[in-house]
């Protein structure tokens, strides 16, 4: 594998406008984010977090699209919750004799990212577990641990879709 040298940032000419950002958007002290005309929007995180939802995670989300102009953040939710609708019934049938540890793992495995991105910490954490078991061989306990994982799915699922009816 080639490597390339550093480059030496600190020879890099930058701009010296005391304007150049006066056309992006600013997060005030309150977590808001301030227009041009210094009134805050607030983000999406503020309007509706409930609390299986990291509200500094959604934040990150929202700072990807500030104005809401492309809605990415609803976007988001409604692929995560589509989403459900095929990873959920892939998970019931994988729980059925005999049980199918590849579908949990890959389920799981799915799961954990992006509910991680949807500020669902405490999902992820759990599926992560469950992953971790399944790839180890440890299957003993999975059955409680599936049923606590739903339990919080099912929560998550509520909470986005009250979040993204309520940005409609």
């Amino acid at each position: 594998m080639l490597s390339r040298p550093m480059q030496d940032t600190a020879s890099l000419e930058k701009p010296n406008d005391a304007n150049r950002f006066s056309s992006s958007p600013r997060t005030s002290l309150d977590g808001g984010v301030m227009t041009n005309q210094n009134s805050a929007v607030p983000p999406l995180a503020e309007t509706a977090s409930p609390a299986c939802l990291d509200p500094e995670s959604l934040a990150r989300l929202h700072e990807l699209d500030p104005d809401g102009h492309n809605k990415l953040v609803e976007r988001v939710i409604d692929a995560y919750l589509k989403s459900l609708d095929k990873l959920v019934p892939e998970l019931h049938k994988a729980r059925q004799s005999p049980p199918d540890f590849n579908v949990m793992r890959h389920v799981c495995h799915t799961l954990k990212s992006s509910s991680a991105a949807l500020g669902a910490l405490q999902l992820s954490e759990r599926c992560a577990e469950i992953e971790q078991m399944v790839r180890n061989g440890q299957t003993d306990g999975i059955e409680g641990r599936l049923d606590l994982m739903l339990a919080g799915l099912a929560e998550v699922q509520q909470a986005l879709t009250t979040l993204l009816k309520s940005q409609q």
